[in-house]
């Protein structure tokens, strides 16, 4: 553990991007997490509508995974996934979430709390029927977060569905659309001697209220 603590600790990094100050801000978070979105794609960020998003289990214990971000609007962030799978779960009881952007190319990372709810499910539908044949055997195939014996007992299951759809294969009603109602968001940009610019842009009614937090 010493080598691995001491390889650690030597790794640093001289921040010098340009800077993000309140002047420089889109007028809502949202504006500006598109703006960011649209320098990573342009900047060949890998995956950069990835975000890391964390639940709480009826323990309050909490837990992380990466989804992807399927839309970004001012009504907020929109993601899909098994209802029945863990954080499918523990949305159901706590619908309180926090996201995470990070695009260590870029020295960014952009953090987001609030509220999730259900698509309606003619949305839900619509982005199932967009999907591609094997992705949506995928969502009847994977019964998510739960044990199985093995790889083979997936691909029978993904058999099994081609088998009984053939070609028209509907959304599991298990199996759906969620958006996240932002109400805080933090843009973190990397600066040099770790003096990071970090503003946070909070709900306030209707309106969003801005400030600058120290690194």
């Amino acid at each position: 553990m010493g080598m691995v603590n001491n390889f650690i600790n030597e790794v640093r990094h001289e921040f010098s991007s340009q800077k993000l100050d309140e002047q420089s801000m889109a007028s809502t978070p949202i504006k500006q997490l598109e703006k960011w979105l649209v320098e990573a794609v342009d900047s060949q960020v890998l995956e950069a509508n990835a975000m890391s998003i964390c639940t709480v289990d009826e323990n309050g214990a909490p837990s992380s995974r990466v989804v992807y971000a399927r839309g970004v609007s001012e009504e907020g962030i929109v993601l899909y996934t098994n209802y029945n799978s863990q954080k499918g779960k523990d949305l159901e009881r706590n619908p309180k979430v926090a996201l995470l952007f990070f695009y260590p190319e870029l020295e960014r990372q952009i953090r987001i709390e609030g509220e999730i709810q259900k698509l309606p499910e003619q949305e839900s539908d619509d982005y199932f029927d967009a999907r591609p044949t094997e992705s949506k055997l995928g969502a009847w195939a994977s019964e998510q977060s739960n044990a199985i014996e093995s790889r083979a007992t997936l691909e029978e299951r993904t058999e099994f569905f081609r088998k009984k759809f053939g070609e028209n294969i509907p959304r599991p009603p298990h199996w759906g659309g969620y958006i996240v109602k932002p109400i805080k968001f933090e843009f973190w940009q990397g600066r040099p001697a770790r003096l990071h610019d970090r503003l946070v842009f909070e709900k306030d009614g209707e309106n969003w209220s801005i400030y600058r937090v120290a690194p």
